[in-house]
């Protein structure tokens, strides 16, 4: 098998946006949003994981023709899943007036991220979201690889995608090929 190549990198931290080393804004998540997407009405009821990975994508793949994005993979990475979401959700059903969230519900799982990004880029290829105790970009680029054996891509997004609060995440995305 080849060695799969890098051929785009975002980072995305309470620090701002860097796309191939290179600083793209100072922003927050939804100043990103603002200033590289915009057109995107669903992204303020997304949770903010998903806003994360939105962001990342929205980056990542302005520039890749819609053929070879039908192609693609997404396969992410965390250590925290859903949790922030999960708690407050469950805050919601465990409040004395009960009334379960329907709009955080859907987001109280991880791969939820994979499924936004898929939909608004047309991607119809595998999409996996794994949780692992730290970011391991040796391990994930290795379940990346195995993804060109078994469904052969065009490329993979992948890459760690965590959300602890609005001064703790971060997005270290990137599209790989072989």
């Amino acid at each position: 098998m080849k060695t799969p190549k890098t051929q785009a990198r975002v980072v995305i931290s309470p620090a701002g946006a860097e796309q191939n080393g290179t600083r793209v804004s100072e922003g927050n998540i939804s100043a990103l949003y603002r200033e590289f997407a915009g057109d995107y009405p669903k992204f303020f009821k997304m949770d903010s994981l998903c806003k994360l990975g939105f962001i990342g994508a929205e980056l990542l793949l302005r520039d890749i023709d819609p053929v070879t994005r039908e192609e693609a993979a997404i396969i992410l990475f965390n250590r925290n899943g859903s949790l922030v979401t999960d708690r407050n959700y469950s805050r919601t059903i465990t409040d004395d007036n009960y009334f379960p969230s329907p709009a955080l519900f859907v987001y109280t799982l991880a791969n939820i991220v994979t499924g936004e990004i898929a939909i608004r880029h047309k991607i119809y290829g595998e999409t996996s979201f794994y949780v692992l105790d730290e970011p391991d970009f040796g391990l994930i680029e290795q379940i990346a690889s195995e993804a060109f054996l078994t469904s052969s891509p065009s490329l993979i997004l992948t890459g760690w995608v965590d959300y602890n609060n609005d001064s703790d995440y971060l997005a270290d995305l990137r599209l790989i090929t072989v």
